[in-house]
């Protein structure tokens, strides 16, 4: 019979039909097998993520209901699955910084230097914003992650007022008087001079008082404040305007008038003393002998 001892073949296992197809498949292993190392645990990236943010929750939610008894835990497992993430690239490679000038930034940046190459996910927020706000430049800070690899840092900076000082030291101080450490006074030549004890406290409502009264401001040394109660202000030329210990705003509207009337702040004079209300006195240099006619008399 025809074809009665014939043996069916057995199926040949089907292979790659050319070496392309061979490298795609080796490609496709190789894949695989990185895609099996990222999971670890056999959790995808996205979900490791999400559990790491559901495990810092749960640890808040933990340390309320016992006292913060199984925080320690909670933290463990976070930081683990933190660590874990920086194999996918949640690293801090760039810090942005806004809302301060150049010389705020460097400090900001100078604290926030140990985060760099940090788990993004493991970085203590609150830590790195209240270490943000001890900068003297700092006045109120807000810190966000951009994953997969940045910190957003937004500040609120205080604005520097005058250069103070005090036993011979010169520092920097803002409109409530708080010294800025960070800030080189040798910088700052534009900046007011205030002088002595307690002067850094109380100095912004008269410079502010100066600054509205242009030929004032523009002959202004310093301004020494005098046992802590009152001010004397020293001009460029050597001239001293005592001011009284209360209403100094009257005492400067009638130095506007003086000068409106005699342009007192040109005379040269040595003392002019508003300390008692509507009756300034003045005291001549010695080489100057020119008459001066204001009330009150010389």
């Amino acid at each position: 019979m025809r074809g009665g001892g014939r043996k069916s073949a057995s199926p040949r296992a089907k292979g790659p039909s050319s070496p392309k197809a061979q490298a795609s498949v080796s490609d496709r292993g190789q894949a695989a097998v990185k895609l099996r190392a990222a999971k670890g645990v056999g959790l995808p990236p996205r979900v490791a993520i999400l559990t790491a943010i559901g495990i810092v929750l749960l640890g808040a939610v933990v340390g309320l209901g016992t006292g913060h008894r199984g925080e320690s835990l909670v933290s463990a497992l976070s930081q683990s699955l933190a660590d874990r993430t920086t194999d996918w690239g949640f690293t801090v490679e760039e810090i942005h910084v806004s809302g301060a000038t150049p010389e705020g930034e460097q400090a900001i940046r100078a604290v926030l230097a140990p985060a760099k190459g940090q788990s993004i996910l493991g970085l203590d927020l609150a830590t790195l914003r209240q270490g943000v706000e001890n900068v003297g430049w700092v006045q109120r800070a807000r810190v966000a992650r951009l994953l997969p690899n940045t910190l957003s840092i937004a500040v609120e900076q205080r604005a520097a007022l005058a250069v103070w000082q005090k036993g011979g030291r010169l520092v920097v101080i803002d409109g409530s008087g708080r010294t800025i450490p960070e800030a080189n006074a040798a910088s700052f030549p534009e900046l007011p001079l205030v002088v002595g004890p307690g002067a850094e406290l109380v100095a912004a409502d008269i410079l502010r008082a100066v600054a509205s009264r242009p030929r004032l401001r523009s002959r202004l040394e310093a301004l020494v404040r005098v046992d802590e109660r009152r001010w004397d202000i020293r001009l460029k030329d050597g001239s001293i305007i005592l001011l009284p210990a209360v209403d100094e705003e009257s005492a400067l509207i009638e130095l506007d008038l003086l000068d409106r009337r005699d342009r007192i702040l040109e005379a040269g004079l040595d003392r002019i003393d508003l300390r008692e209300p509507g009756a300034p006195s003045f005291r001549r240099r010695q080489a100057d002998l020119s008459p001066l006619h204001a009330p009150g008399g010389v």
